[in-house]
């Protein structure tokens, strides 16, 4: 079984949502990145998503863009994100980690070295944002032969067919973008994401982390209530920048604002973690 989709029966035994935190690989200098990663790992995250460093961050609001322009100035390309994710390993080899991303640094390094290579260090996942499961047979089949699962998203807009597609092709989790728009854009509609959560799980038995326009503990409070995992991703990122030319204080201001969204998470119970996975990991043997 796989780190994260042994995360997530742990996690549904123990009747919790899960934290991930997005952070942007290498911002604001590649020094701070893995001793982060031990404390929010340490503070309560259970999955980590870390960002690769991309020129064109489609998806990705004011907030994220900056973070990725101050890797990028450091000098931070995917080979030195492999680099964090070995070292993190040498001391964590529990917390599953995604790389959240672009195709064109996995394609300058060419799919097959990359999934490798990604594989070698440590990685469990890939989400890559501009690679729709249309088109993602090469990597597809560079990644699960290695064991890497393929998060996908889905939007508000998305229909019954493109769930279904999505659902077919997509492994670890799904990843729900809960407002329209970027990154750090729009405010959370609960209702709405709940209604929709529904929709999807119908079709979709994986796990369902949902993530764009959580800020704070009341609002990982309420989408905890409904989803499988909480994704904080802008929130984060904005607290880094703040402490850009203090960043030795990053390690420990992030524990404190994780270990809050912890909290708030934990108090408002677990969400409502999808009983068909149970039937599905019995039907594969947990595989």
């Amino acid at each position: 079984m796989s780190r994260i989709a042994n995360l997530f029966e742990r996690l549904r035994g123990e009747g919790r949502t899960a934290l991930i935190p997005f952070v942007t690989a290498g911002d604001p200098n590649p020094d701070v990145t893995v001793p982060l990663m031990h404390r929010m790992a340490a503070a309560g995250a259970d999955l980590i998503e870390l960002g690769v460093p991309f020129s064109d961050p489609i998806a990705d609001g004011p907030v994220i863009q900056r973070a990725t322009e101050r890797a990028l100035a450091a000098g931070v390309r995917l080979r030195d994100v492999l680099d964090m994710v070995r070292a993190f390993r040498a001391e964590d080899t529990e917390t599953p980690l995604v790389l959240m991303g672009y195709l064109n640094p996995i394609e300058i390094m060419g799919v097959e070295l990359f999934a490798a290579e990604a594989a070698a260090a440590g990685v469990d996942g890939t989400l890559v944002v501009d690679v729709p499961p249309e088109e993602a047979g090469p990597l597809a089949g560079a990644l699960r032969p290695r064991g890497l699962d393929l998060v996908y998203l889905l939007a508000p807009t998305s229909d019954g067919e493109r769930i279904a597609r999505i659902g077919a092709a997509a492994s670890g989790f799904v990843y729900y973008v809960a407002v329209k728009g970027v990154t750090g854009a729009g405010n959370l509609d609960i209702d709405a994401v709940a209604a929709k959560l529904g929709e999807i799980r119908q079709q979709i038995a994986l796990p369902i982390g949902v993530g764009f326009g959580i800020k704070d503990g009341p609002s990982a409070a309420r989408v905890a209530a409904v989803a499988d995992a909480v994704i904080v991703g802008s929130a984060i990122v904005e607290r880094i920048e703040g402490l850009k030319d203090a960043p030795t204080r990053i390690p420990d201001a992030l524990g404190g604002f994780l270990a809050e969204l912890r909290g708030a998470i934990d108090g408002a119970g677990a969400g409502p973690v999808v009983g068909a996975i149970e039937g599905a990991l019995d039907a594969t043997g947990g595989a």
